[in-house]
């Protein structure tokens, strides 16, 4: 609203594609199917923008991005990213750091001491291996980060990794335990 009136205001993604940005749209698979379709034009070889409010198609810049992230398999297969979206789009699959390179994120990132971070990444990749084994998903780096923050804050290394990885992991009582008994053979 600008003095009583209604005045129209680019999102981010009709900024950055008529200002040649860089538009990063995380977890796409989040996002409800109908609006995923908008970015087709946007991302193929038409590149516009049908901004239909306005009855306009915005030409998008020729310095524009559109870059796009989601895990794959990760969620349910109601929200796997559609083939008409993911043909418009190059992939590029990211895994875990090498153990070396971990640890010294999780170092960096929560403060903690390089050995430190080093059992941390130890009791990650043993979380990893029960992936599919009745859990999920094994600790993520963001996990490990957040329990070197609760150990750099002066949490003991047990109850640091309860709270900020097996909690966040499963709600199953015997995964639990297991996770929490992996956990203890390191710290």
């Amino acid at each position: 609203m600008v003095g009583g009136d209604t005045v129209w205001e680019d999102g981010p993604l009709a900024r950055a594609a008529r200002h040649g940005g860089i538009c990063y749209l995380d977890e796409i698979v989040e996002a409800r199917k109908d609006t995923t379709v908008v970015i087709h034009p946007l991302a193929d070889d038409r590149r516009i923008l049908p901004m239909e409010k306005r009855g306009v198609l915005l030409k998008a810049a020729p310095e524009f991005c559109l870059v796009v992230s989601y895990n794959p398999g990760y969620q349910s297969v109601l929200k796997d990213l559609k083939q008409s979206t993911r043909q418009r789009f190059i992939a590029l699959a990211f895994d875990y750091p090498e153990a070396g390179l971990e640890a010294r994120i999780v170092a960096r990132e929560s403060g903690i001491a390089l050995e430190t971070a080093e059992s941390l990444v130890r009791f990650g990749h043993l979380t990893r291996n029960l992936k599919g084994n009745g859990l999920e998903e094994g600790a993520s780096t963001r996990l490990l980060v957040h329990a070197g923050k609760l150990l750099h804050s002066g949490v003991d290394p047990v109850t640091a990794c309860t709270g900020a990885i097996t909690q966040a992991l499963t709600d199953d009582p015997e995964m639990k335990a297991a996770i929490d008994a992996l956990c203890m053979s390191i710290f």
